[in-house]
Order: structure tokens, then C-alpha cells, then sequence
């Protein structure tokens, strides 16, 4: 229809001399038609029977609460495990270690909570409760006189872990906003991400490893001991190649 109308138009501006109003609802006419890209498909997405994030203990049930040291190797290193999304399709992933405590917990939940759509919108936990007891003295007691009272718990995280999952009927866009509002108040470096980001953020350090053109890895350099460099590197260097110093990740470090 518009085409026959548009040479309908084009004959009748051709005898009126090329000008006129005519002419202008020609160009009006001839105008191409916007095409937009394809809805997403979520014909695989199945929404759980519990959409927002459940309440965290702020102590855990415990029979006999039991003091421990710091040991803060639970937060050194790569993440063992949760490390790969389960079921949503965006997230937050650690990138350094720390520790969360109930404030963490309640802050993400009730952001979350309060900002996503319940019907088409699902999000699940990555960490477990507070359960590491963090001890504490009262203030201006002396020294000495054994462990100090707990005070209270901790989760710790290491680099790499999923702390929540998003998913259902939403894109990228509409949760990002949300996700970032949460990673600003976190105690450790953290960044939003999808499943297609964090498998490009995998793929990209495998093959810098296996591109890499520099002979003197650390790997190599510490397997020789040259320059008696052993004597300067802690056990945890010798373990995670160099990788990660403290609780955080060295980026870009082969």
C-alpha cells in the first residue's frame, strides 16, 4: 500500500514541477521501516517456587559455640567451588577476599528484594550464613587474661566466588542497575556480571597463559630458585604462582 501510494505521489510531484507540498509528503513516504532486534527467548527459564532472597540467621545453631584463631588463609586464593553460576543468569562475583557479616547480608537482601519485579524476576544466595566466630575484647580491658568474648560471625569469601544469582524473565539491563547499587557497599572488590561475561572473563585468562611470549614466567623463576628467590616467598606464593598477594588478585599476572 505505501508503495503504490508513494508512486502515486512521485507521478503527481513529477507533473507539478518537482515541488510543492507533494514533493514533501513524498520524502515522508519513501522513508524506510525501523527494524529492531528479536525479544529475548526465555522458553528455557524455569522461576523457582521462592523468587526473593530468604532471611539469614545472624547466629548460627549452634550446640556449643566454639573461639578460633583468624586463619586467614579461608580467604586467600581462588575460590574451590561456587565459582560458576547454578541456576540465574547474572550475578556478583568476588574479586578479592574479605569477610561478610549480617549487615552484608541484610543489605543485600533487602535491596534486592525491594527493587526486583517478584513475578518474572528470581534470586538465590552464593554464600552460606555467618557461621566463623570473630572475637572481641571489651573496650579499655588489659591485656592478657585468654581469648576475648565472640562478638560475632562471618562468612568469608575468596576471589572469584558468586556471592547472588539473578535470573528469570529479565535482561542485563534492567538488573545491573540494582547489582551495582550492592557492590559499592561490599568490604571487598566485586563486579557484576552475566554467564556470557565471566566465561569471556575465563576464556581470556586461559589464553593469556597460552599466549604468553615471555620465557621468565614465575613459575619457571621459582621452580629454578634463581637468585636464591625462595628465601623471600611465603608458602602461599609457592602455591597460587605469584597470582594473588594477601587476599587480593594481581590481574594480568601469568
Amino acid at each position: 500500500m505505501l508503495t503504490f501510494m508513494a508512486s502515486v505521489f512521485r507521478r503527481l510531484a513529477i507533473t507539478s514541477g518537482g515541488s510543492g507540498p507533494l514533493q514533501n509528503h513524498m520524502k515522508t513516504l519513501t522513508a524506510g521501516i525501523k527494524t529492531f532486534p528479536e525479544p529475548p527467548d526465555y522458553s528455557g527459564v524455569v522461576l523457582p517456587e521462592k523468587l526473593k532472597l530468604k532471611f539469614i540467621k545472624k547466629v548460627p545453631n549452634f550446640k556449643k559455640a566454639t573461639k578460633e584463631m583468624k586463619n586467614l588463609k579461608c580467604i586467600r586464593g581462588p575460590a574451590v567451588k561456587a565459582n560458576s553460576f547454578t541456576r540465574g543468569q547474572y550475578g556478583i562475583v568476588a574479586m578479592g577476599g574479605g569477610f561478610l557479616h549480617w549487615g552484608h547480608f541484610e543489605m543485600m537482601r533487602l535491596t534486592i528484594n525491594r527493587k526486583i519485579d517478584s513475578e518474572t524476576t528470581f534470586a538465590r544466595w552464593g554464600v552460606n550464613a555467618p557461621d566463623k566466630p570473630i572475637t572481641r575484647k571489651g573496650l579499655g580491658k588489659r591485656m592478657g587474661g585468654g581469648k576475648g568474648e565472640i562478638d560475632h560471625y562471618v562468612t568469608p569469601v575468596r576471589c572469584g566466588r558468586i556471592i547472588v544469582e539473578l535470573g528469570g524473565h529479565v535482561e542485563f539491563q534492567e538488573v545491573e542497575p540494582v547489582l551495582t547499587e550492592v557492590v559499592k557497599k561490599l568490604p571487598f572488590p566485586a563486579k557484576v556480571v552475566s554467564r556470557e561475561s565471566l566465561a569471556a572473563m575465563k576464556q581470556e585468562e586461559q589464553e593469556l597463559e597460552l599466549n604468553n611470549q615471555n620465557p621468565w614466567t614465575f613459575k619457571r623463576i621459582v621452580s629454578t630458585n634463581m637468585l636464591g628467590i625462595r628465601k623471600v616467598l611465603s608458602p602461599y606464593d609457592l602455591k597460587y604462582q605469584g597470582k594473588y598477594s594477601g587476599k587480593f588478585r594481581i590481574p594480568g599476572r601469568v
